[in-house]
Order: C-alpha cells, then sequence, then structure tokens
C-alpha cells in the first residue's frame, strides 16, 4: 500500500494505476472512519443522554425515598433491614437511617411487643407474596409503644428463590386512639341509651303501678262502701231473726197448748187448718227460720271478707293474719272455683300451720294473695283435662307423705296444723286441719308441703283433679350463708296444672310480661306481688315449675321487720 523498493522499477502507468487506487482506497477508508466517528459520536450522545436519565431517576426516586412520609424498608426473611428511608427511622425513634440499621437487628424480637407478629408476617407473605393492612403494636427506641399498619411483597428471583421484603410501614396511632376514643364515647352512648331504656321502663312501671294502685284503692273504698252498706240491713236481720225465732217458738208453743186442750175445734178452724197444712207448717217455719240464720251469717261472713280485702289503701303497718287474708281472698274468687257446666272446678287444699300475727300492710298482702291466686286458677283452667286428670292411685302416689326428715339448704323444720277441727268443704273438696309434720325439702311443686294427711279419702270420681294447695308455717331463725335470717312464716301456693317452660319462668317477675291473650294479662299483676313481698315488707317471692309438673310460688315474710 506505500511506496518501497519494489515498486520503482515498475512503469509510470502502473505507478499511475496504483496510486489512483491508492487514492481512492484511502477516500473510502476515510468516509468509514467518519461515518464510524459519527455513528460513535451518536452512541455516546445517547449514552450521555441514557446516563442523565438514569440520573434523574435516581435522583426522583432518591428524593421519593428519602423524603415519603411512609417508611420505606427492605428486609430479610432473616429479621434484619437491608435499607429503610428516614421516615421510617422517625417513625421508630431514631435519628437517622443508618441509626436504625445499626441498632434494629432483630425485627421479631426488637420491634414487635408481640414477638408471634413477626411470623403471622412472614407466613402471609409466604402464602400470598402480598401483604396489605397488616396492623401490629411496636416499640419505639425510647420504649414507648405505637400502631403501625404494615404492606409489602415478597421479591423472589428468576428461580422463585425469595430474596427479602420489601414495602411501606404508616404510623396509625393516632387512627387508633381516635378509633378506640370513638369507641369509648361509643360505649358511654350505649350505657346512657341502657340508662335512658331502664328510666323510661321504670316510669312506664311506675306509672302502669301507680295506675293500678289508683285503681285498687277506688275498687278498696268501692267494696268497703258496698261491704257497710250490705252490712247495715244483715245486721238489722240477723239481729231481727233471733227474737223472731224466740216469737215463732213461743206462737207455737200456745199453739200446741191450744190443741193439748181444745182437740176438737170449731168447724172453720178445722178447715183452715187443712188447708194450710198445720202440721206440715209447724214442723217447716223453724227449719225456714234457721235457713234464714244461715244465709244471713254467710252474708255477714262475705261482708266481712270484703271489708278485709278492701284495706288495700292503708298507709301504716299493723298486725296481719296471714290465715285470714288468704281465706278473705278465697271467699272472693270462689265463683272461680265452683263447677260449672262441664267444667268439674277447682279443689282447694288448705294446710295451714300455726302462725302468729306479723307485722305489715294487710291490704297488700291481700292482693299478693288475690294475683297468685288468680294465676293458678288462670293456669288450671287452660291446662287440658289430661294433664291434671289423676286416679286415686295417681293421687295417692301424687300426695303420699314423706317419712323421715330431709332438709333444704342444711335446715329441717315441722309443720303443724291445728287438731281436732272437723272437715269442711271448700270450692268442690273436703278439707280437713290435721295435726301433721313435714319435711323441710323444697321438692318439685307436686309433692311440696306433703302431709301425712288421708288427702286420697277426701277425693271422689266427681271431683276435680285440678287442685290447688295452700300451705303454710313457721320457720324459726336460723344461720344461712354466715347469717343469722330473722324468724318467717312460709306460704306456699301449689297448683298441679301444666307448668311453665324455663324461659318463661326466669321472666314472669319482670314488668309487662305476659303469657296470657291480649285483654286477659297486663304483666303487671306478679312484677307487684313481687314489689310488695321484697320491697315492702322485707321477703321473698319465688316461683319454681317444672313442664308438667305443677307450679309452687313460694312466699316468705319476716315476722318483724
Amino acid at each position: 500500500m506505500f511506496l518501497s523498493r519494489d515498486n520503482l522499477s515498475a512503469s509510470s502507468a502502473n505507478r499511475v494505476e496504483y496510486y489512483e487506487k491508492v487514492h481512492n482506497n484511502l477516500v473510502e477508508r476515510t468516509k468509514q472512519l467518519k461515518r464510524a466517528n459519527h455513528e460513535l459520536a451518536h452512541q455516546i450522545a445517547e449514552r450521555q443522554r441514557v446516563e442523565e436519565a438514569l440520573r434523574q431517576a435516581e435522583q426522583k426516586y432518591r428524593s421519593i425515598f428519602e423524603n415519603a412520609v411512609e417508611g420505606i424498608f427492605q428486609t430479610t426473611p432473616e429479621g434484619y433491614y437491608l435499607a429503610c428511608n428516614p421516615a421510617l427511622a422517625r417513625i421508630y425513634g431514631y435519628e437517622s437511617a443508618d441509626a436504625l440499621l445499626k441498632n434494629l437487628t432483630n425485627i421479631g424480637q426488637q420491634l414487635y411487643t408481640d414477638p408471634n407478629r413477626r411470623q403471622e408476617f412472614i407466613e402471609q407473605l409466604y402464602t400470598c407474596d402480598v401483604v396489605s393492612d397488616f396492623e401490629s403494636q411496636v416499640y419505639r427506641k425510647d420504649g414507648s409503644i405505637i400502631w403501625i399498619s404494615e404492606n409489602a411483597r415478597a421479591v423472589r428471583a428468576e428461580d422463585g428463590t425469595l430474596l427479602y421484603y420489601e414495602g411501606f410501614v404508616t404510623d396509625i396511632t393516632q387512627r387508633k386512639l381516635a378509633e378506640e376514643a370513638s369507641q369509648r364515647a361509643e360505649a358511654q352512648l350505649r350505657a346512657k341509651a341502657e340508662q335512658l331504656k331502664q328510666t323510661l321502663t321504670k316510669l312506664q312501671q311506675t306509672q302502669a303501678q301507680l295506675i293500678h294502685n289508683e285503681k285498687m284503692c277506688n275498687l278498696g273504698q268501692l267494696v268497703a262502701g258496698v261491704a257497710h252498706e250490705i252490712n247495715n240491713p244483715v245486721n238489722f236481720v240477723c239481729g231481727n231473726l233471733i227474737p223472731a225465732t224466740q216469737y215463732v217458738d213461743d206462737l207455737l208453743d200456745l199453739l200446741r197448748l191450744y190443741v193439748k186442750h181444745y182437740p176438737q175445734p170449731e168447724p172453720e178452724i178445722q178447715a183452715r187448718a187443712e188447708a194450710i197444712d198445720l202440721e206440715f207448717l209447724v214442723e217447716d217455719f223453724p227449719k225456714t227460720l234457721s235457713s234464714m240464720q244461715l244465709g244471713a251469717d254467710r252474708i255477714r261472713q262475705i261482708v266481712q271478707s270484703l271489708r278485709s280485702f278492701s284495706r288495700i289503701d292503708e298507709s301504716q303497718m299493723t298486725q296481719v293474719d296471714i290465715h285470714k287474708g288468704i281465706d278473705s281472698t278465697l271467699l272472693i274468687i270462689n265463683n272461680r272455683l265452683k263447677p260449672k257446666g262441664d267444667n268439674p272446678g277447682i279443689a282447694v287444699v288448705k294446710e295451714y300451720g300455726e302462725l302468729p300475727p306479723i307485722k305489715g300492710y294487710a291490704g297488700l298482702l291481700n292482693q299478693v294473695f288475690m294475683n297468685l291466686l288468680c294465676n293458678a286458677v288462670d293456669a288450671l283452667e287452660d291446662c287440658p283435662p289430661t294433664l291434671c286428670a289423676q286416679t286415686d292411685t295417681d293421687v295417692e302416689e301424687h300426695y303420699k307423705p314423706i317419712k323421715g326428715n330431709s332438709s333444704s339448704n342444711n335446715q329441717a323444720y315441722s309443720l303443724k296444723n291445728c287438731s281436732g277441727t272437723p272437715m269442711w268443704r271448700h270450692g268442690c273438696i273436703g278439707v280437713s286441719d290435721r295435726e301433721t309434720r313435714a319435711s323441710a325439702s323444697s321438692p318439685t311443686p307436686a309433692s311440696a308441703c306433703t302431709q301425712e294427711t288421708d288427702i286420697v279419702s277426701m277425693f271422689s270420681p266427681r271431683e276435680s283433679p285440678k287442685v290447688i294447695r295452700i300451705c303454710t308455717e313457721l320457720l324459726e331463725s336460723d344461720a344461712r350463708d354466715g347469717k343469722v335470717t330473722e324468724p318467717r312464716v312460709v306460704i306456699r301456693i301449689i297448683d298441679n296444672g301444666s307448668g311453665m317452660q324455663e324461659e318463661v319462668r326466669s321472666q314472669i317477675f319482670h314488668p309487662f310480661f305476659t303469657t296470657k291473650p291480649v285483654g286477659k294479662g297486663t304483666g303487671l299483676g306478679l312484677s307487684i306481688s313481687y314489689q310488695i313481698v321484697v320491697e315492702k315488707h322485707g321477703g321473698q317471692l319465688q316461683c319454681i315449675s317444672v313442664p308438667n309438673q305443677g307450679t309452687e310460688f313460694r312466699i316468705e315474710i319476716p315476722i318483724q321487720l
């Protein structure tokens, strides 16, 4: 390509051709070099532009990384940080990201208040590769506790190998505090709403009770007025029956003397005697007066019961005869106990113990007896006859006496009735008082107050299988749960109806709770009875009921409040 001694021997033509060829090669080579140089310059410029773009992008993302509000991190599965931004350091209370990386070397043990949260975090990432809104409590550098929310993802190599975790952290402490404050406020509002609801219920209950008490007071005044108005003419009748009976006896004696001394009266007198059937009149007239006396006495008894029951408005405690109050109530509801058509009626068995007078409100206690007895009557009226009907054998088993002394709350007591009283009838069953003893057990309602009395003999096939039993007894003072209880009287009112389910029994003393149809019950009777016994007299009112085994209401009242 260059001149040499070997080329000098060539001809001039060859030299010219050679130089031209060399020149052309030089020109072509120069062009190639220029093009290569231009392309190189273009590549250098492009590379510079790419590097600038990369620098700007790096600067941009570095700015985002450094100035982000959320804490950004990269951590290893083993639990230490690969990288973090200043925001994360600030959230955790460190001066800088380098300080955090240097000091926080075990995330699970040093960061989370519950170390198990780190394991849960890793398990979720292992399963889903992504975790969102993972809330935890963590320690700051100064030991204070804050709430954070983490969002992260698992970064893997092309072959699926886990490299590290990356994500961001948000401090949600203020939000949590606000939520807790909101929950507290909501709880307070609910408590106030519940308090208002209870207050409203109490006001409704008080209003209903005031109305009920007003009605009972008006009823008491009405009954007392009616009893007073009836009592006056009844006393007049009763007062005149005694001399009228004496007058009749005197007249009949005089008539007998006339017959004795004038055995053959005038024909007119003889005809008149036969017309009026004098012999029957002489025999029946004293019986008529005796029946009138019995009827008048019955009216006086009813009037006395009405006057006793009408003591609703008494404001002062007095000495109360429990048995007298029960008998007065039974007399008033006697019409509901009698047989009517196919209804065989309801039998009442009274097993009275020897009770002293107690200090209390007679009218209010009568109201309790009325509510409980009417409740028992309602239960028996609604009870299908097949559930109450029993053969003599069933009744004997139902009321068989309990031998020996069983105990309730480790206390045994005696139940004594008056002895020597002849059998009488109440409702539609014969009842007798005999001196008996029963254990202090508190069995199912059907067997409560069982006594060694021939109750079976009081039944007959024509009498009612529906029975209300009323037992009274005196409990002497004893110790319960380390406390000495005062002497108290116990009244049990037991029916052999169908009983009630536990969900019903547990609510029967709640105001306005009733299982009766609309218009038949207000749901206040048992609630008011509970208040009278517990609040007014410091006693107890309990309900014992088992489905298909009857119901017992047990009243305990201290003798002296």
